[in-house]
């Protein structure tokens, strides 16, 4: 099967974190919009199992895809930095609809494909259209600043996160994963602090952010995404924080957005699902119209 060529013209691809733990056998309603995406019955995807260390990776998500009507699915076997440069497999990347990164650790996938011809052609597909998905680790990965471990079950301190660089697909977000259960407000409100710049994306497991090319996100599973914003912060202690001091920041806006809840990373707005108009939209000071 050979599906149409996606044009270099193209808007970029839907960049799809997901939280981990996402749900494998039943409704399997996050693997099931991705497949969608990538073409469905003319969907060829490739599976990259890198930040895994079981064999088994792999072929369980070329059998899920399988399963959920993929015209072809194959997964490259990279391990090692030398595999990145394989050039059977940037040929595969080339024709590829759909590329789904798996869980693991992130920083066995980010030091293995970082700057390699793979991780290029990674980059080069999402921007000509081809959506990206992530799942755990795989998901941590796709942003330009990366989480790259830290301590759970503590409060926003100095000290209390490790950031990496990441693959790049998206320099708006910092993403983590198995957000509520694990309990990772703490360490995503200390990495938002470091630079405001960024949005924080908490992600729960069997949850995913499908993130357009318009910048909006839409969410899909059961969980919650927890976005933090700190672009308004009035005031932070970080830039003066002793190792392992707790931190004040003030102005912060943070969302939780269940299914169906969408939200515009460029405007900075939440959205309620099937909805238009912002369910948290403020009077402006002058107003009187409120009585």
């Amino acid at each position: 099967m050979c599906p149409a060529p996606i044009s270099e013209n193209a808007d970029r691809g839907y960049i799809i974190p997901i939280g981990g733990g996402e749900d494998r056998v039943k409704e399997m309603q996050i693997h099931r919009k991705f497949v969608e995406l990538s073409g469905s019955e003319d969907a060829d995807i490739i599976v990259i199992p890198t930040a895994s260390m079981l064999e088994e990776t792999g072929p369980d998500y070329n059998r899920i895809f399988s399963e959920l009507g993929a015209g072809r699915v194959e997964f490259l076997p990279i391990s090692t930095r030398a595999d990145c440069n394989n050039p059977r497999f940037v040929e595969m990347l080339d024709r590829a609809t759909g590329i789904f990164m798996t869980g693991g650790n992130q920083l066995r996938l980010s030091a293995i494909l970082g700057g390699t011809l793979v991780a290029q052609k990674i980059r080069r597909r999402n921007a000509a259209g081809v959506p990206v998905a992530g799942t755990s680790a795989g998901a941590s990965v796709m942003s330009e600043h990366m989480v790259a471990g830290g301590s759970s079950n503590s409060a926003p301190a100095e000290g209390n996160i490790t950031l990496a660089p990441g693959m790049g697909l998206t320099n708006a977000v910092i993403i983590d994963q198995h957000f509520t259960q694990r309990n990772r407000l703490g360490r995503l409100l200390t990495a938002s602090s470091y630079n405001p710049f960024l949005i924080g994306l908490g992600i729960d497991e069997d949850t995913a952010a499908f993130i357009g090319p318009d910048n909006v996100l839409e969410v899909v599973g059961s969980g919650t995404v927890t976005v933090v914003d700190a672009s308004h912060l009035t005031h932070s202690s970080m830039w003066d924080a002793r190792e392992g001091e707790a931190l004040s920041l003030l102005g912060l806006r943070l969302d939780v957005l269940g299914e169906g809840c969408r939200y515009d990373l460029t405007e900075r707005v939440a959205y309620p699902p099937d909805e238009h108009m912002a369910f948290c939209t403020l009077v402006a000071p002058n107003d009187t119209s409120l009585g």
